[in-house]
């Protein structure tokens, strides 16, 4: 599992993807699938309630468990019922696209996911660090940030940096606010000023960032945990990992996963889909005969482009 890559590399996807798209959808999307799990897997006791998964990888990445979660084609359903339900194509795309990256990403620790459930529960990993939700949370932040874990999180500080422009005041309200109707809602119904929606926008960043700093600096002078960078570490960690079938079920298991996984999708797009869309598109139409200034910036094109220089 990543620690802060999660809240960052939703403002990567935002500015390279060109279709409209909601950046809090997608944000959303990319917590999604921890929403459930990630809070209980390390257990909790709550109300003389106890709850301690015997085997965490388990609960959390397999079945029976909740890693349905990390899986393609629940980010499928989710985006459809989110059309369904909201009439927006921003907002089932950006959750969309967050969940599959979500799941890409967490491909990377020695238990991955299973991608293509439920048609397989097969598990995708590169082994890339140690699962370590075993440990508890300290543990587990201990071994990710001691690991090739924090440098994938520090990857995705760096492309947030490279990318800078998405965190200026013109880039925000040109494109972040044009794309996604909810942020007008939020000044219309929220009240909320233009300052403490471009804070509320920069907040995400700020917290990733703020996280990997404090949890690096925790493992090295707190904890004390040694530093390994070679790839599947840290070796001083009790390392889980998944078991494989020989090479050529493997292959057979993923061929047969991504053929019913793309027919499945096909019969949902054919059968509701296709129809969602379409009435999310005249949705949006409708919208933007009854409010002509939908879609564009809040601030007036003048102080849009003086705040570019000024950010």
């Amino acid at each position: 599992m990543s620690w802060a890559a999660h809240e960052l590399e939703s403002y990567v996807l935002q500015k390279h993807i060109k279709a409209k798209v909601s950046f809090l959808a997608i944000l959303l999307g990319c917590f999604w699938p921890d929403m459930i799990t990630k809070g209980t897997v390390y257990g909790f006791d709550a109300f003389g309630w106890h709850f301690h998964p015997k085997n965490p990888n388990l609960y959390h990445r397999g079945w029976p468990g909740v890693g349905f979660t990390h899986s393609l084609f629940y980010g499928v359903v989710v985006a459809l019922l989110v059309l369904w339900i909201t009439k927006s194509r921003q907002w089932a795309l950006g959750l969309l696209i967050g969940h599959w990256a979500h799941v890409f990403t967490d491909i990377c620790d020695s238990v991955g996911v299973m991608l293509f459930f439920p048609f397989s529960t097969q598990h995708y990993t590169i082994g890339m660090w140690a699962y370590a939700a075993q440990q508890g949370r300290y543990g587990d932040a201990a071994a990710y940030y001691s690991s090739l874990g924090g440098v994938w999180d520090f990857f995705w500080l760096l492309m947030v940096l490279v990318s800078w422009r998405v965190l200026t005041r013109n880039y925000f309200f040109t494109r972040v606010v044009g794309d996604d109707p909810v942020w007008p809602w939020f000044r219309r119904r929220l009240k909320m000023s233009e300052v403490l929606m471009l804070a509320l926008y920069r907040a995400y960043f700020l917290y990733g960032a703020c996280r990997i700093f404090a949890w690096f600096f925790w493992a090295r002078f707190i904890e004390k945990a040694p530093l390994d960078l070679s790839w599947g570490g840290p070796y001083w960690v009790t390392k889980v990992n998944v078991e494989q079938p020989s090479w050529g079920e493997f292959l057979f298991n993923a061929a047969y996963g991504a053929a019913a996984l793309a027919a499945a999708m096909a019969l949902l797009w054919w059968a509701v889909g296709r129809r969602l869309w379409r009435r999310a598109e005249a949705h949006d139409k409708a919208r933007a005969k009854t409010s002509p200034k939908a879609g564009r910036p809040l601030v007036p094109a003048a102080r849009s482009a003086a705040s570019q220089h000024s950010s």
